[in-house]
């Protein structure tokens, strides 16, 4: 996979793409992150990149020329059929774990990173992006940290990034349920101890309790997760049992449609 980004402050990204997993994945050759600053494509010796808007108002706006002047040089023209090109906005539609998978279906992906009070709307209406994404319900300085999660959450996903291919699959969200608990050596600490099924080597009845306990743990702190969650006959029927023991109602979350 190759990842573009545009962005006004490529400096912010040499951490997160130099270290851990993204850093391995790139060694391997499994993805490309190529950074752009927005700067070397303004028009003016100055490189300004944005002005005041149009109406008053405060803040600034990111001009349209320079944007454009990017991503027309990330992208010839004949590359851009079927490249998502998004841009990172609190309007757009909200990352999930789903759209992580989809984005990682792509064998190439550009990101833009808005700044100040945004870009100039017609860089929406010139068909320039195709599409806008969120990472939350909360205003940050800029898209640079919502495109390092997005392009973290996708690079664990492409084949052979991660060392055993469950971790992705088994991770929180991946089918719609947060995770089950996890331990470790040593088998007492501080006088808690590691549940015994897990000690057992029963392999059929340690996958009973992860299941369950993932299912307990998205009904106690996400329980609006199980309207959408990939969920079995014997699943629901965990979770009616569940239901009694920890006294939660879950106003027909769990009813069919």
């Amino acid at each position: 996979m190759r990842i573009d980004v545009l962005t006004l402050f490529p400096e912010m990204f040499t951490g997160p793409l130099t270290e851990s997993i993204i850093k391995r994945a790139r060694e391997q050759g499994r993805v490309e992150i190529h950074l752009w600053d927005i700067r070397d494509f303004a028009e003016d010796k100055h490189r300004i990149t944005d002005d005041y808007p149009f109406g008053g108002g405060a803040g600034m706006v990111m001009k349209a020329e320079p944007v454009a002047r990017g991503l027309e040089a990330v992208l010839s023209a004949g590359e851009r059929a079927g490249v998502p090109v998004i841009l990172l906005s609190p309007q757009g539609r909200l990352f999930t774990q789903e759209v992580a998978k989809e984005l990682a279906a792509h064998p190439r992906l550009v990101l833009v990173c808005g700044h100040y009070e945004g870009i100039d709307e017609r860089v929406r209406e010139a068909g320039l992006v195709t599409d806008e994404i969120s990472i939350g319900d909360y205003v940050l300085t800029g898209g640079e940290l919502p495109a390092m999660v997005i392009i973290d959450a996708v690079v664990r996903l492409l084949p052979g990034v991660l060392g055993a291919p469950a971790s992705a699959v088994e991770d929180s969200f991946y089918h719609g349920l947060l995770d089950y608990p996890h331990y470790t050596r040593p088998a007492v600490w501080r006088g808690l101890a590691v549940p015994e099924v897990l000690l057992s080597g029963n392999h059929q009845a340690i996958a009973r309790w992860r299941r369950k306990e993932a299912l307990r743990r998205t009904l106690l702190r996400r329980p609006d997760l199980l309207r959408r969650a990939e969920l079995s006959a014997e699943d629901r029927v965990i979770l009616s049992q569940l239901v009694q023991e920890e006294g939660v109602d879950l106003k027909g979350l769990l009813e069919e449609g």
